[in-house]
């Protein structure tokens, strides 16, 4: 008995070797992609293998995206050949838009994909089932460039609520919002007009606590581009806020910027230095610790900032600075941090955390705070400094390939 368990699992073993050398024959590819649909590329790119490590790679591809002017994103996707394929390097680039329905979106990246990884199934002789499509002379029809008849602009609405209780509180959201964007790359323009208002009643003893929070907001921007490394523009916002302080507010602020990088890299790099220097009014709902009702003051701000995105990972962050100019000691200072670093193989490490010095806090009403408005935060409250941390990092061994999908119970 033990003879014939000796030789099944002798036979066991050697099918499973020659399964796992078969497999090994095809192209490994690490999709290193934020933004992508991963099981349906995994369920729907066959003639490939898909690994967990892009050492583990015959081919990385390393996604860079970034919001278009249509609402949709633009993509470039390097193809980084590994081992065998190291001389093989090149870049496809595409762009979806907002009309594109999220299996629209996934479809084009598969697409893509197939058309870029060509070159890297005739290196590997594996093109046995690769078939390419294109037009025929006859068939093919001449290029005619189509007119914009919105002329590159992009409008939005949109709305939602949401509402919850129990049988001593019940409580509702709402927000509306509407706006519009023209991006080329010589402007960009948007307008957005918001309304959120957040409501909370509380019943205790037979009285009910309502707890009201709203703000109405217009903001107006307009940038210009100068040329590879300068650009300047005009902000406005005007509204109201109940937990700001504020019956209304408005804000103008001129501002220049400098790119250290050609702003057409600025998908995998940014480092900039900007400056807004303009005019603030309140107008206060309750008299300010300052006692004042309403002012016009100036306001200037700083910020340096930087994002980088590389094979090994990508980090991003800044430093900003903000003061008033009828007096030097209202400012207040902001740094944020942020990466995740693939620090080796299956490894990655990732942090992200903000910490800001407020001594501008004009706003907060005079008066002490009552015990229902902290409970139910219907003001902003005096700090002196606001912060948040986040660390972690994940580590993955065991099998190099993750092709298989399986959804069995993923509701």
């Amino acid at each position: 008995m033990l003879k014939y368990l000796t030789l099944i699992s002798f036979f066991f073993l050697l099918f499973n070797l020659s399964a796992q050398e078969d497999t090994t024959e095809q192209l490994r590819i690490f999709l290193d992609c934020d933004v992508c649909d991963s099981t349906f590329l995994r369920q729907n790119l066959g003639n490939v293998q898909f690994v967990r490590d892009q050492g583990l790679s015959d081919v990385h591809l390393f996604f860079v995206t970034q919001r278009n002017g249509s609402g949709g994103r633009s993509y470039d996707v390097d193809f980084i050949g590994k081992g065998d394929f190291d001389d093989i390097n090149y870049k496809l680039s595409f762009s979806t838009d907002s009309n594109m329905t999220g299996d629209d979106v996934r479809r084009r990246i598969l697409e893509n994909l197939k058309l870029g990884l060509v070159r890297f199934w005739i290196e590997n002789g594996t093109t046995t089932e690769v078939f390419v499509n294109v037009p025929s002379p006859a068939n093919e029809v001449e290029k005619v460039e189509e007119k914009d008849p919105w002329n590159f602009w992009v409008f939005r609405l949109g709305a939602s609520g949401f509402f919850d209780g129990q049988e001593s509180n019940k409580g509702g959201r709402l927000n509306l919002s509407v706006s519009a964007r023209r991006v080329t790359a010589k402007n960009k323009f948007s307008f957005r007009a918001s309304f959120n208002e957040n409501k909370s009643t509380f019943t205790f003893d037979g009285e009910d606590i309502v707890a009201v929070n709203n703000r109405k907001s217009i903001n107006i921007s307009d940038v210009i581009s100068i040329n590879d490394h300068w650009s300047y523009g005009l902000f406005g916002n005007i509204g109201t806020s109940t937990f700001n302080n504020y019956d209304l507010f408005w804000r103008l602020r001129p501002a220049i910027e400098y790119n250290f990088f050609k702003y057409e890299d600025s998908a995998e790099k940014q480092l900039i230095l900007s400056y807004r220097n303009g005019l603030v009014y309140n107008d206060y709902t309750e008299r300010s610790v300052f006692g004042e009702d309403e002012e016009t003051l100036f306001q200037h701000s700083f910020l340096f900032g930087g994002s980088f995105r590389q094979e090994w990972g990508n980090i991003n962050g800044e430093a900003s600075f903000d003061q008033y100019l009828h007096d030097t000691e209202l400012q207040s200072f902001g740094f944020f941090l942020g990466a995740n670093i693939r620090v080796f193989k299956g490894f990655n490490f990732n942090v992200s955390g903000n910490y800001r010095i407020t001594r501008d806090q004009i706003n907060l009403p005079a008066g002490d705070v009552s015990l229902e408005e902290l409970l139910l935060q219907q003001q902003q409250l005096q700090s002196g400094y606001n912060y948040f941390v986040s660390l972690g990092f994940s580590y993955q061994f065991g099998s190099i390939y993750n092709s298989i999908v399986n959804p069995r119970f993923n509701f």
